[in-house]
């Protein structure tokens, strides 16, 4: 137990911190997860929207500094890969070879 008075406040400020983070940390995961399973289904528009909020997610709890800015970015560019596959193998003219022009 502290013995200072400071000490205290600093103990409760902490507890308060790291609920916060981990609420936020089990929040971003959450969105990752429906991230993951809507990539799996062939909806498109609900990927979109999934993505979308992925996105702002991570960019928040980055900001907030409840991660690091390399797996953010990490985050980021594999939800958006994913995201980039399915619509690409959603779309009728990816699957259509284009004719060279040679």
């Amino acid at each position: 137990m502290p013995n200072v008075k400071s000490a205290e406040k600093r103990v409760r400020t902490n507890e308060k911190r790291r609920l916060r983070n981990r609420a936020a940390k089990a929040a971003l995961k959450t969105v990752l997860k429906r991230v993951a399973t809507t990539a799996q289904s062939a909806d498109a528009e609900a990927l979109k929207a999934a993505a979308q909020t992925a996105l702002r997610v991570i960019g928040k709890t980055k900001s907030k500094g409840i991660i690091n800015r390399r797996r953010a970015a990490r985050l980021q560019s594999r939800v958006q890969k994913k995201l980039n596959q399915a619509l690409a193998a959603s779309s009728p003219a990816a699957s259509s070879p284009t004719p060279s022009a040679s």
